[in-house]
């Protein structure tokens, strides 16, 4: 066993000092893989959003520009036709826009009307043409000052409905947003749309946003003349119903889209369809629409802050850093408990062998006090029968102190207690009388046992001849320390028989056996005394700490 215990002294394995280090560390790297996990699929999904939200984006720009192409060529195939005409009357007009077929193809347009340009000087001309021809409520507004040489109003605009009626008569050159898309077109020759105006179809001057775009036609001149402008074919537009039919709103997966009118300003407004939930996450994308620039705006739906999958994978990991936490901890724990029971194990065993050892110790001791007190008393025998009581009382007076040791578990002994424990026989008799003080103070085991034999010598010869032989007789005994690590006890007695000077220096075996064997115990001299008035004796006595007499461990 001692040799297994012996294999077994190995230094504790890493694990083994940090037990709880070791739980957390494992349990912390697993929900870093997982977190890692988290991260790249949370980085994953945010570039298929960001790709998704990017081709939104080109769909309904797309669709912005195809509906924007089509009115186009619309108003470039009208303004060719009107150019060819001394004059376009609404009969002409009505039918060429029939036969365009615009049902179901023009949606997001408000139709398609004829602006024509009327010097000034006409304007009362036009007005009476107009409302001859069944449009009695004809009136040019707003009349134009000194300044504007000519006005151009809407003269027509399908399809016919209350809405477009509004903006009959309405001279559209006499707003600033307007005249400016109208003078481009009149220059590029091209349809170019205006920016941000609220349309005269609206019923109230802060109604919704609107574009218009202008189509120029020119009179037909022979080649190398001048142009000379006679109106434009144009068409209005919602912002919001033109941006709504330019895309499949299903489409959109929760998507926002907005439409801009960018200018020097800055941009403003036109129209919105609003994401399901916002995100303040969105791409801008321009495009260009009859030759005026816009800009398309898509934000993402919001999303929850993390995917399903994430969500999931997080708790997978948790789950699997906790149960590896749980394992790691019960296994170093295990492993601790483990070498503890080793230590203890082992601890036992030099226990056991310190005990082995100490007990040889003590009971080779024990023998030889045995032995010198038997061959003393042997020798200072003058019968059998005295040999026999002398050696009965010393043998008593060790195993009385012995007594004390055994319920101290052999550690320190009380001197008061060793003292009374040997005067235990006398203390009884009222009519001897006893004085015992002193401060506590411990002894070792070895010197328990020298200072009981030394006071039961006394004790029985104070009995014999002594103090404790007559009823006058008097025995103090006191101790004090006398230094550091020493005792000094002091047997003193009085009003006994007085002592013959002659028959002091008779030595016997008590005398012996404390001035050879206690002495000798005790590595001190013992200061023995016959007084005529008592014997005196003095005893010094070693205070050792604990760990000078306790049983050695063994070595770990």
């Amino acid at each position: 066993m001692e040799k297994l215990l012996a294999n077994k002294k190995l230094t504790p394995r890493w694990y083994e000092r940090f037990p709880r280090a070791v739980p957390v560390g494992i349990f912390g790297l697993t929900m870093a893989v997982a977190l890692l996990s988290v991260y790249a699929i949370e980085n994953a999904e945010d570039m298929r959003q960001t790709a998704q939200i990017a081709q939104t984006a080109q769909a309904v720009a797309s669709g912005l520009e195809r509906r924007s192409n089509t009115n186009a060529a619309y108003l470039r195939s009208s303004a060719a036709l009107f150019a060819t005409q001394q004059i376009v009357e609404a009969p002409l007009f009505r039918t060429f826009i029939k036969q365009l077929h615009l049902e179901g193809r023009y949606v997001g347009s408000d139709g398609i009307g004829w602006a024509m340009k009327v010097d000034r000087d006409a304007i009362p001309t036009v007005e009476a043409i107009m409302r001859n021809d069944a449009n009695p409520d004809f009136s040019i507004r707003p009349k134009p000052g000194p300044e504007r040489p000519y006005v151009v109003p809407v003269m027509f605009l399908e399809p016919d409905s209350i809405r477009n009626r509004r903006a009959i008569g309405f001279d559209m050159f006499s707003e600033s947003m307007r005249r400016t898309a109208m003078k481009a077109a009149e220059r590029s020759g091209q349809p170019t749309a205006t920016g941000h105006v609220v349309l005269q179809q609206e019923a109230r001057p802060d109604g919704g946003a609107g574009f218009l775009v202008y189509m120029p036609v020119f009179a037909l001149e022979a080649e190398g003349a001048a142009k000379r402008l006679r109106g434009y074919v144009y068409s209005p537009f919602d912002a919001q119903t033109f941006l709504e039919s330019s895309f499949d709103a299903a489409r959109l997966d929760g998507a926002g889209v907005r439409l801009y009118d960018e200018d020097a300003n800055g941009m403003t407004l036109m129209a919105e369809v609003a994401p399901a939930e916002r995100s303040g996450d969105a791409i801008r994308r321009p495009i260009e629409i009859a030759g005026h620039r816009f800009v398309i705006e898509i934000e993402a739906p919001a999303t929850p802050m993390f995917s399903t999958m994430s969500v999931m994978t997080l708790l997978f990991g948790l789950l699997v850093a906790t149960l590896l936490l749980v394992l790691a901890r019960l296994l170093t724990q295990q492993a601790a408990e483990d070498r503890i029971a080793l230590a203890w194990f082992e601890q036992q065993s030099s226990i056991r062998n310190s005990l082995t050892r100490e007990l040889n110790h003590r009971v080779k001791n024990t023998l030889a006090n045995v032995l010198s007190i038997i061959s003393l008393t042997r020798r200072r025998a003058i019968s059998l029968a005295d040999f026999a009581d002398s050696l009965e009382g010393r043998i008593r007076a060790l195993s009385a102190t012995h007594d004390l040791l055994t319920q101290s578990d052999w550690g320190t002994t009380p001197v008061a207690l060793v003292i009374r424990a040997e005067l235990a026989p006398y203390a009884l008799d009222v009519q001897r009388h006893l004085t015992m003080e002193g401060p506590d103070v411990e002894l070792a085991p070895n010197d328990a046992l020298s200072l009981g034999l030394a006071i039961h010598e006394l004790a029985t010869n104070a009995a014999k001849y002594g103090a404790l032989s007559v009823e006058s007789g008097r025995v103090a005994i006191t101790w004090e320390i006398a230094g550091e690590n020493l005792a000094r006890i002091e047997w003193v007695e009085t009003g006994g028989p007085p002592i013959d000077v002659e028959q002091k220096r008779k030595r016997g075996f008590g005398t012996e056996l404390i001035e050879k064997i206690v002495a000798h115990e005790l590595r001190n001299p013992v200061d023995l005394r016959f007084d005529p008035e008592g014997v005196r004796c003095t005893l010094l006595i070693p205070v050792r700490r604990r760990n000078d007499f306790t049983m050695r461990q063994g070595r770990t």
